[in-house]
């Protein structure tokens, strides 16, 4: 949950991950304390850094470890390119992406534009998510008019239900009200400070042109939720909590 900035507490963000350099930090033996990994799985390369780029600035800039999960190259993202073409090219941008940000990029091989549900696929997500072993994760609402993101969102929850529900599952949002739908966030993160590197990392993404797209849905979408917690900027998520019977 989002602490203000001046507080005197410790910062903390998603899951009670410490931002504070002092909480975060190296210890005397230079090893990490408190140092956690989280994993931001989007459909498609430029989802995890739209939606949650600045909260993955903070979190590496306090010394976490953040994984970009890509579950297609955007295969289908460039018009007048093939597939393998697209591929490159974005997978290319990721990096590029990135390395902005502090991150660490991972592909999964399904298709842009014709992501599956099946046993296999949840096998994979599980697969995946299981050997990462982290302490958050985070994903797309799966409320959401664009299939792939949709899809994206349903495979990361059966894992985390398969999985015995081991780590903190949160989603973020992307473009709400035209893709992600009916986002009631339980938290917020005060992305002011890194808004601007933010930008940067999104628009490593050349080929998508996201300029026009940033202007119009996420800096209002920013800003909106700012005013939510009382900053200038902010990015919002929900934490999914399933009580478990006692038997």
């Amino acid at each position: 949950m989002l602490k203000a900035a001046g507080s005197a507490a410790a910062l903390t963000i998603l899951g009670g991950i410490p931002l504070d350099a002092a909480e975060a930090g190296m210890t005397p033996a230079g090893k990490r304390k408190n140092r956690k990994k989280i994993l931001v799985i989007g459909a498609h390369p430029d989802d995890p850094e739209t939606a949650a780029g600045g909260t993955i600035c903070l979190l590496t800039d306090a010394g976490h470890e953040v994984v970009c999960v890509y579950l297609t190259r955007g295969e289908a993202g460039i018009p007048g390119k093939s597939h393998e073409e697209a591929a490159a090219i974005r997978e290319k941008e990721a990096r590029a992406a990135c390395a902005a940000t502090g991150a660490r990029p991972l592909f999964m091989d399904q298709i842009d534009g014709n992501t599956e549900v099946n046993l296999i696929r949840y096998r994979e997500m599980r697969d995946m998510i299981d050997r990462e072993n982290p302490d958050v994760v985070i994903t797309h609402w799966p409320v959401d008019g664009h299939r792939d993101h949709a899809i994206c969102g349903i495979l990361v929850l059966d894992a985390w239900r398969r999985l015995e529900r081991r780590f903190e599952l949160y989603y973020f949002e992307v473009m709400s009200g035209t893709q992600t739908q009916m986002f009631h966030p339980s938290d917020w993160v005060d992305i002011t400070t890194t808004h601007d590197r933010k930008y940067k990392a999104c628009f490593c993404h050349e080929s998508q042109q996201l300029e026009d797209l940033m202007k119009e849905w996420h800096d209002p979408m920013e800003r909106f939720r700012g005013l939510e917690c009382r900053t200038t900027f902010a990015e919002a998520f929900l934490h999914h909590v399933e009580p478990v019977a006692l038997v």
